[in-house]
C-alpha cells in the first residue's frame, strides 16, 4: 500500500542527479564557503573541511540516499515517515521532524537572500551600487558597500524595509517567491526537474568564465591588493596553528553538512521517487563531485582570490562578519576595479540567484511532501500550505532585520547544529539500528558501483565518532560562560540568549513551527496506521 497523493517519479537519473545537485549548488558554495575559510585562516579550513567530505559528508549522503529510496517503496517521501522506517520506532518519526524544519527553517531566510542576489543583479545590470574606481578602497569604498548592503537588508532597524514605503528589494523579494511557489507548484519533472537541468549548465558557464577572468587579475595601482598566487596560497597553503581552534573544525563539519544537503531532510525526500534498481551510490557521488566543483573550484578560487588580489589578505579575513560578507560587501569593490565590472558583476550575481533558487526549491519539496502524506491532501492545498508557512518565516525574518539577529539565530541553529543532529540519528539508524549489512544491500540495489569496505567501516564506526565529538565539541565551546586569561568572563550563548529579546523572540517563533510538525507527525502516523503502512521497518519493502 502506499501513499497515493505523493505519487510522483523523476524524469531521468540525470534529472534527479541535477536536482540533488541543485539542491546542493547554492549560497553555501558561492557565499558561505569563501566567508568561512577566510574567517577560519583559509589553507588551515580546508584540511578539516576535505576530512568532512570524506568522514562524513559522502558516507552519510550514501546512506541518506538508500534509506530515501527505501523509504519510498514503504509508501513515504518525508523524514518523519523513513525514519520512522529505518530507527524502527516513533522516536525515529519524531525525530524526523528536524528533517522537515531544516528545510523549512532554512527557506525562512534563504528566499530572502537569494531575492538580495535578484537585487544587485539588476542594480548591475542598470549602473552597479555606485563605487568610483579612483577613490580609496579603504576610506570610501568600503564604508559605501557596507552602507549599501545594510540598506537592502534593513539592519539598521526592524521594519526597516517598510518604513518611508516600500524597499525596491521587496520587488525582488516578491517574484523570488513567485517563481519559488509555481515551479514548485509543477512537480518534480516539470518544475524542480526542469529548472535544474537548465539552471546549472548556465551557472557552470558563467562561474568558468569568471574564474578565468579573476585567474588573470592584477591589481590596480594604489589599492592594498596583491597578485593571484597570494589569493591562492592563502586558501591553499595552511597555517597549522589554526588547527588548534575547534571553532575552525565545527565551520568545517558544518559546512560540508550545509553544502552537500546531508541531513537536511532533501536527499531523503528525492530519493524516495526513485525506482528500486535506480542506482543511488554512482548518483549520491555524482551529485557530491558536482557541488564539489562548483564549490571549492568556482566559489572558493573566484570569490577569495578575487578579494585578495583587490583588497588584500588582512581585509578578506576581516571582512567576513557573516557568511555572505565577501559576496555583498567586498566583491563589489573588486566589480568597480575592474575592467568591464558591471558585466561581472551582473553575471556574479546572476550565478548567485540561479544557485539560490535551485536550492530554495528543494527546500520546499520536503515540507511539500510531508503535509501531503501526514494530512492527505493534493498537491494545490499542500502548496498553498507550504506557502503561507514560509511566508510566515519569511515576513519573521523581514520585519525583524535590525542586525540580521533573527536570519543569524535560524542559519546558526537550524542551518547548521540541527542538520548535524539529523544526520547523527541518520547514520546510527543504517549502521545500528537497521543494521549496516541490511543497509549496505539496499545501497547496492541496482548499483553500477559498489560502496568500498573502507567506507562500510566508517559508515559503522568513524562517521558516528566524528559527530559525536564535533557535537560535543561544539557544546562545549559555544554554550558556556569562559573566563579569560585577564579575569573577564566571556558570556556563552545561553547567557546571551537570556539577555537579548531578539534571540529569545526567534527561539519562540522556532519552537512554535516545531510543536506545529510535531502535531502534523502525530496525525500523519494514525493515518499510515490506518492505512497499512509498515511504520517500523520490520516487513520487507513493498515493490
Amino acid at each position: 500500500m502506499t501513499n497515493q497523493p505523493t505519487q510522483q517519479q523523476w524524469g531521468s537519473r540525470l534529472g534527479v542527479i541535477l536536482a540533488v545537485a541543485g539542491s546542493a549548488v547554492g549560497l553555501g558554495n558561492f557565499l558561505r564557503f569563501p566567508g568561512n575559510a577566510a574567517e577560519n585562516g583559509g589553507g588551515a579550513f580546508m584540511i578539516p573541511y576535505f576530512l568532512a567530505l570524506v568522514l562524513v559528508g559522502i558516507p552519510i549522503g550514501w546512506a541518506e540516499w538508500a534509506m530515501g529510496r527505501y523509504g519510498g517503496r514503504k509508501g513515504f517521501h518525508s523524514a518523519p515517515g523513513i525514519l520512522g522506517v529505518w530507527c524502527q520506532g516513533a522516536w525515529g518519526r519524531y525525530a524526523g521532524v528536524l528533517g522537515v524544519l531544516i528545510p523549512l527553517g532554512v527557506y525562512f531566510y534563504y528566499v530572502l537572500i537569494e531575492s538580495w542576489c535578484l537585487y544587485y543583479f539588476w542594480k548591475y545590470c542598470t549602473g552597479g551600487i555606485g563605487l568610483d574606481a579612483s577613490t580609496s578602497v579603504a576610506d570610501v569604498q568600503v564604508p559605501k558597500t557596507h552602507a549599501f548592503f545594510n540598506d537592502v537588508v534593513g539592519s539598521a532597524e526592524h521594519g526597516a524595509l517598510f518604513s518611508n514605503g516600500f524597499h525596491p528589494v521587496l520587488v525582488a523579494f516578491a517574484i523570488t517567491v513567485v517563481l519559488n511557489v509555481l515551479f514548485v507548484y509543477r512537480g518534480l519533472s516539470k518544475g524542480i526537474e526542469t529548472v535544474c537541468k537548465y539552471a546549472m549548465p548556465v551557472m557552470a558557464v558563467l562561474g568558468i568564465v569568471i574564474l578565468v577572468r579573476v585567474l588573470t587579475l592584477d591589481a590596480p595601482a594604489g589599492t592594498n591588493g596583491q597578485s593571484v598566487n597570494d589569493g591562492l596560497g592563502f586558501l591553499w597553503n595552511p597555517d597549522f596553528e589554526k588547527l588548534g581552534n575547534f571553532k575552525t573544525w565545527v565551520a568545517a563539519t558544518g559546512q560540508i553538512f550545509f553544502s552537500l544537503s546531508v541531513g537536511f531532510g532533501v536527499i531523503i525526500n528525492y530519493a524516495s521517487y526513485m525506482k528500486k534498481k535506480d542506482d543511488v551510490v554512482l548518483s549520491g557521488l555524482t551529485a557530491s563531485a558536482t557541488n564539489e566543483f562548483f564549490e571549492v573550484v568556482l566559489g572558493g578560487l573566484i570569490t577569495v582570490t578575487a578579494s585578495v588580489v583587490f583588497v588584500g589578505v588582512l581585509l578578506t579575513s576581516q571582512a567576513t562578519g557573516g557568511s555572505m560578507s565577501l559576496g555583498f560587501k567586498t566583491l563589489p569593490m573588486v566589480f568597480a576595479q575592474m575592467p568591464g565590472g558591471n558585466f561581472f558583476g551582473a553575471a556574479f550575481f546572476l550565478i548567485l540567484f540561479l544557485a539560490a533558487i535551485t536550492s530554495s526549491l528543494s527546500m520546499l519539496q520536503p515540507s511539500k511532501a510531508f503535509f501531503e502524506e501526514a494530512l492527505g491532501i493534493d498537491k494545490v492545498k499542500s502548496t498553498t500550505l507550504v506557502t503561507v508557512w514560509g511566508l510566515a518565516g519569511n515576513f519573521f525574518v523581514l520585519w525583524y532585520s535590525k542586525g540580521l539577529t533573527a536570519l543569524d539565530t535560524i542559519d546558526f541553529w537550524v542551518g547548521s547544529v540541527f542538520i548535524m543532529m539529523v544526520a547523527a540519528v541518520q547514520i546510527v539508524a543504517f549502521g545500528w539500528i537497521f543494521g549496516l549489512k541490511r543497509g549496505i544491500a539496499e545501497a547496492h540495489e541496482g548499483a553500477q558501483l559498489h560502496i568500498p569496505k573502507i567506507f562500510q567501516f566508517v559508515i559503522k564506526y568513524v562517521a558516528p565518532v566524528y559527530l559525536l565529538v564535533i557535537m560535543v565539541g561544539f557544546f562545549l565551546t559555544y554554550l558556556p560562560d569562559k573566563v579569560k586569561d585577564d579575569g573577564a568572563v566571556e558570556a556563552g550563548y545561553w547567557s546571551k540568549v537570556m539577555s537579548d529579546g531578539d534571540t529569545q523572540r526567534t527561539w519562540l517563533f522556532l519552537l512554535v513551527t516545531i510543536a506545529g510538525l510535531v502535531a502534523i507527525t502525530a496525525i500523519g502516523a494514525k493515518r499510515w496506521r490506518a492505512q497499512g503502512l509498515d511504520l517500523d521497518g520490520q516487513h520487507p519493502a513493498k515493490d
